[in-house]
């Protein structure tokens, strides 16, 4: 196929400062937003191993919640969680905060039943390791709050605007060449040429993957101002239709039974089967009971599961993420938008998918620099701007995954001895991200490049090891020790970093320039 030199120049221009401009933070996005997949895995990885308090094929949910009543009737009125799955105390409540956002002092008391039909009760802190594996991914890290959501939701949304058009421009460049070049890595013609064969061929093989996210990430991060702007065609009537409210409230000592509930939510529709249940304002006149309902083999909205949301005490549904009837199209519809975007359709096999291609969108982006910084080095070795960016390339990109990998050893030996780690998380990443970037300023990427690879591949060796460590030292324990997948990739990512080391160390410098009287090494 043919295109016109002048055309080709154009696209060629909006490819390459879109993607400088929202490649950094995307990066971040991408690299997070892999281990997502993941992070309840993760979660469980870095807690201490314990032996299990229940079996959740023969609790007794209502006698556990009748004693809890009893004992704490407030609190319960207030709402509680019943996790229908765990083998852990399955009932929780807040003491202080709130399920909704990022609240890291969160404290909660836990309940279960024990083989005297007992009622014993616990205080803990929420964990949020997971949610901040999550938190980077929407935000990449950028703190802030504009109106109710984070600044780097925007910020991300904005990237992502950048991303979808850097997408269109590059297939637009590679058109003519696409047939010929599209499989083609051609290492004998030099590494510059490599990395653009590799550039291409991730973009366009995974183009429709990269097409869903930047479409769904647009609309999770200005979802306000499209429901702002379908609200004009709506005039006065609401745009989602809420519930009518009791003209009396209720009294959470005439709450259905949980089996009942349990049966209720299972006859809504075939296949789907209740796993947790959140319960809130069960003393007010808007009582509410959030399931969470599972389905292996349905497009589910959430990142887990569906949502039915139903009143405990009349069982009327009040709505669905996965909606029947005449409704089922559209609710279905934005089902399937979400599902896309967390990759919850295809089972296992998805989840690795959606893992493997977000590394290789954060490679992607990665490289498209490397490419950028090359390009403009043989045209001008001694330009500022072109230093810097390698810098931040090299900086942004090592940082945030020494800093991440930092936050899970932190993880995994602090939740021993400490109750609530939660704001030392962010603490954690946020010294550890400016250290490795300051690093990278100060002695230049080549060198940081090296040492933040083996720094890297040391403190992903030593997620393993701290296991194996925890594991010997209460080996009571270590039948009920669940994470050795988290164990094996990491030991497999630490070694591919210690040969990109490796290699990187091997590999001439051939780009050395002065600048301000030093000399900065600049590694492709």
């Amino acid at each position: 196929m043919k295109v016109r030199a002048d055309i080709l120049r154009t696209y060629q221009g909006v490819h390459t400062w879109t993607g400088i401009i929202a490649g950094l933070v995307l990066f971040i996005g991408f690299y997070a937003g892999s281990l997502t997949m993941f992070k309840h895995e993760i979660q469980q990885w870095a807690e201490p191993t314990t032996a299990p308090l229940t079996d959740p094929t023969t609790t007794n949910y209502q006698s556990l919640v009748d004693k809890a009543i009893t004992v704490y009737p407030e609190q319960m009125a207030k709402g509680f969680e019943l996790d229908l799955l765990t083998t852990a105390a399955p009932l929780s409540w807040y003491t202080q905060g709130q399920a909704r956002g990022m609240h890291l002092d969160n404290q909660q008391q836990t309940a279960y039943l024990d083989e005297d039909q007992k009622l014993i009760i616990a205080d803990q802190a929420e964990h949020k390791l997971a949610d901040l594996i999550d938190y980077l991914h929407r935000t990449a890290g950028f703190i802030g709050e504009i109106g109710h959501d984070q600044s780097g939701v925007y910020i991300l949304g904005i990237a992502a605007g950048l991303y979808f058009l850097a997408l269109v421009s590059g297939v637009i460049i590679l058109l003519p060449t696409l047939v010929k070049t599209f499989f083609a890595l051609r290492k004998e013609k030099g590494p510059s040429r490599f990395w653009l064969d590799s550039h291409n061929l991730i973009g366009v093989a995974s183009l429709p993957f990269h097409l869903i996210i930047a479409f769904t990430v647009i609309v999770f991060a200005f979802h306000d101002l499209i429901y702002d702007g379908l609200a004009q065609f709506y005039g006065d009537k609401p745009l989602f239709e809420r519930p009518p409210t009791a003209t009396h409230a209720y009294n959470i000592s005439e709450l259905k039974r949980i089996d009942t509930q349990i049966l209720a939510a299972k006859g809504y529709a075939t296949g789907y089967e209740p796993i947790h249940i959140s319960y809130s304002r069960l003393n007010l006149a808007s009582p509410s009971a959030v399931f969470k309902m599972s389905n292996d083999s349905a497009v589910v909205r959430g990142p887990d599961t569906d949502y039915l949301f139903m009143n405990p005490y009349t069982l009327e549904i009040s709505g669905s993420t996965y909606p029947q009837g005449e409704e089922s199209f559209w609710g279905n519809f934005v089902a399937s938008i979400f599902s896309l975007h967390f990759g919850t359709y295809g089972g296992e096999w998805g989840r690795w998918a959606y893992f493997i291609m977000g590394l290789f969108g954060a490679l992607l982006f990665y490289s498209g620099n490397l490419l950028w910084i090359d390009k403009r080095m043989k045209k001008d070795a001694n330009k500022t701007g072109t230093h810097i960016m390698a810098k931040l390339t090299i900086g942004v990109c090592l940082g945030s995954m020494l800093a991440v990998v930092a936050v899970l050893l932190l993880a995994k030996w602090s939740n021993i001895l400490i109750n609530n780690i939660n704001h030392y998380y962010m603490q954690c990443y946020y010294v550890v991200f400016f250290i490795s970037l300051a690093y990278c300023f100060t002695l230049g990427a080549n060198k940081a490049s090296y040492t933040g690879l083996i720094t890297l591949s040391i403190l992903t060796v030593c997620l393993p090891i701290s296991s194996v460590i925890q594991g010997l030292n209460n080996l009571a324990l270590l039948p009920y020790y669940e994470s050795y997948s988290v164990d094996f990739i990491a030991t497999l990512f630490s070694v591919m970093f210690f040969f990109i080391a490796k290699r990187l160390k091997q590999k001439p410098i051939k780009d050395k320039v002065i600048l301000d009287h030093k000399t900065i090494e600049f590694i492709r």
